[in-house]
């Protein structure tokens, strides 16, 4: 019986298996897989440009006048709001208030000569109907200078 021992020991010693490639191979093709699945996720920014309907040609002026700049907020509860000042009710998509305070901005700054610049706010679970309803009031206002952002006040 020690004989039986001695050789079972031995062979345990003796026996080389060498370099493992097949469990480096399942890695490499774990890590393969990881980075094909995430090339998909990447999104690509592109730049949208958007006509608004019933637009002008805008007016050259010789001197610069600074811009009149505008932060419009989309909420989640369809609430509108131009500069943190609220308008109309969140169930009114015609936007009347707004859109008549869109108009006079509009008239103030072309009588200066200066360009009215919109920035359109829409917070992440705000509805895509109610962004239309305020580009619809920025179309009958004649404002073609509009851009849009995402996200919070966490800048």
């Amino acid at each position: 019986m020690a004989h039986d021992k001695r050789h079972r020991t031995l062979e345990g010693e003796t026996v080389n298996l060498g370099f493992q490639i097949a469990p480096m191979i399942d890695v490499v093709f774990v890590i393969m897989l990881f980075f094909m699945v995430m090339a998909g996720a990447v999104k690509v920014e592109r730049e949208l440009k958007t006509q608004l309907p019933g637009l002008g040609t805008p007016a050259v002026t010789n001197e610069e006048v600074p811009p009149d700049e505008i932060m419009v907020t989309v909420e989640e509860s369809n609430v509108v709001t131009l500069n943190e000042e609220e308008f109309d009710s969140p169930t009114d998509k015609a936007l009347p208030n707004f859109t008549g305070t869109l108009m006079r901005l509009k008239q103030e700054a072309d009588h200066r000569g200066a360009k009215v610049m919109v920035t359109i706010q829409a917070e992440e679970q705000a509805r895509y109907e109610r962004v239309i309803d305020v580009l619809n009031s920025m179309a009958k206002a004649q404002i073609s200078n509009v851009t849009f952002t995402i996200g919070g006040d966490d800048f």
